[in-house]
């Protein structure tokens, strides 16, 4: 399994049971995805298991914390979740960047291949990705979540573009 066939976009977390134009937290988002993470470990897809919540990392005595971490056992590698209840931006990409390298450098195993890192994000712009990034990135992805199933109308637009009418 290459990187890019764990990631889904958008990730649809209907289960978590959130209203439609309901504010809340990112911390909020990370408990209702632990309390439920039956449902999100379903979401995600095939042989991720969990690995910590909130994992935390210091580098010159400077601490940061990983939201969400799981080890997929088809892929080989860790896969590192930080959530965002707003737009992506490209600070998120090069936070998630630092955790993938620290992680590369200190927390890999023999035989593990790279670790991949997603920022589950309310919005995502492509624009911001593509330019933040190296275009033969393989290891960072955006990618939206929804917390309602779309309508037919939205899933089109999803699927085939805004002129898909």
């Amino acid at each position: 399994m290459t990187p890019r066939e764990l990631i889904r976009d958008p990730f649809i977390l209907e289960f978590l049971g959130i209203k439609q134009g309901e504010c809340f937290l990112e911390g909020d988002l990370e408990q209702m995805l632990i309390s439920k993470l039956q449902h999100f470990l379903l979401e995600l897809g095939r042989g991720y298991c969990f690995v910590a919540r909130q994992k935390r990392i210091t580098l010159d005595g400077q601490h940061f914390y990983i939201d969400l971490v799981f080890y997929n056992v088809l892929a080989r590698c860790y896969v590192l979740i930080d959530l965002k209840t707003d737009a992506l931006t490209h600070q998120d990409l090069g936070q998630m960047q630092m955790y993938v390298n620290y992680y590369t450098r200190n927390l890999m195993n023999p035989g593990d291949n790279l670790p991949v890192g997603i920022v589950l994000c309310a919005e995502k712009n492509d624009a911001v990705v593509e330019y933040t990034l190296p275009k033969d990135e393989k290891q960072i992805f955006a990618a939206k979540y929804m917390i309602y199933l779309p309508t037919k109308e939205e899933l089109r637009r999803l699927l085939y573009g805004d002129d898909a009418d």
